[in-house]
């Protein structure tokens, strides 16, 4: 019997070992009625054996082998698509979905094997075509489950973002009161503007996460770009940084017009991480360089520590987001 008239004939026999193994190897499974976990197995096995009995040229095979097999523009979502967004909100890892796939194939060549007895030319070429199609699928529901996946979290983010501001805004109101009190210290005066300036500094960089999200989400990153004084800035980061880091020392030079045209919230974000890199990776003992050059057209700001430098292998990740690079000795750094 060809592969696809079996399949046809007993989907209902491969559906069952589909159900047991998700049902048992996969933690979300457990918690699964039967329909779930068969989820859309009916469409995909269909789909296989529509594949199975249509012509395909040697481009068209090697393509789906490699999971590549092109989707017409305006198609609806695959079987495959709809099942690994499925699985994604269902609560599967991607390798728990994987490994779905894995059993179905294990399970459709057993019974198929067991029922045919022996494999003719014929059940070769299908057997091949078989494996092509269950790659195809497996890319696309690797693939829907990633995207689905990751927007799941930016959305998170964005969530979480949003929430944080409640919080900032009464820090941001209580001392902005505290600094009105006629009675404050000095020290108590010093000790809340530094309370207000970093606050409101987490609620710019509250608003750069939302950003962040919503550009990722497909909406793009917008710049609020007004001239500005750099050295302003950067003695306000500097300062910042020096506070929350009272055993180092960070020194600031600068020379030339440091008025810009710049986003400045944006502008010290990227200096305040550029800082407590160096505060935290460079040699404890050793100054912390920070100055400012201003030239005809450009401002250039330098951040200059002595610690273990990264490897030039590594440089094209420095920007990768919650990746940590190794690094072999010390010398100077400079940002």
């Amino acid at each position: 019997m060809r592969l696809a008239d079996f399949i046809e004939q007993n989907t209902k026999r491969i559906l069952e070992e589909w159900v047991q193994f998700a049902e048992k190897s996969c933690a979300a499974g457990g918690q699964m009625d039967i329909a779930a976990l068969r989820d859309h197995a009916v469409a995909m096995l269909k789909t296989i054996v529509e594949d199975l009995r249509t012509p395909q040229t040697d481009a068209e095979q090697v393509a789906k082998s490699k999971g590549e097999a092109e989707t017409p523009a305006g198609a609806e979502d695959t079987a495959a698509e709809v099942h690994g967004a499925g699985r994604a909100q269902s609560g599967f890892t991607v390798g728990e979905m994987v490994s779905e796939y894995r059993a179905l194939r294990a399970s459709v060549i057993r019974l198929w094997t067991e029922d045919s007895g022996s494999l003719t030319g014929a059940d070769l070429e299908d057997l091949m075509r078989f494996n092509e199609t269950i790659d195809q699928a497996l890319a696309e529901s690797t693939e829907r489950f990633t995207e689905d996946i990751d927007r799941s979290r930016e959305i998170f983010v964005g969530i979480l973002g949003h929430d944080l501001r409640s919080p900032l805004s009464a820090i941001i109101a209580a001392s902005d009161f505290i600094l009105q009190t006629p009675k404050a210290t000095e020290k108590h005066v010093a000790l809340t503007t530094t309370t207000l300036r970093s606050a409101r500094r987490m609620n710019d960089m509250v608003s750069v996460l939302l950003d962040f999200t919503v550009g990722r989400l497909g909406s793009g990153l917008s710049i609020d770009a007004r001239p500005a004084d750099l050295k302003a800035i950067v003695c306000d980061v500097v300062q910042e940084v020096s506070v929350a880091n009272p055993g180092r020392q960070i020194q600031f030079s600068e020379s030339g017009d440091l008025n810009a045209v710049v986003d400045t919230g944006r502008i010290a974000q990227v200096l305040t991480n550029l800082i407590n890199n160096a505060v935290q990776y460079g040699t404890p003992k050793d100054v912390i360089g920070v100055s400012a050059l201003g030239e005809e057209a450009e401002v250039f700001i330098r951040v200059h520590n002595r610690g273990t430098p990264i490897p030039a292998a590594e440089i094209g990740g420095i920007f990768s987001p919650f990746k940590r690079l190794s690094a072999p000795k010390t010398a100077e750094s400079v940002s």
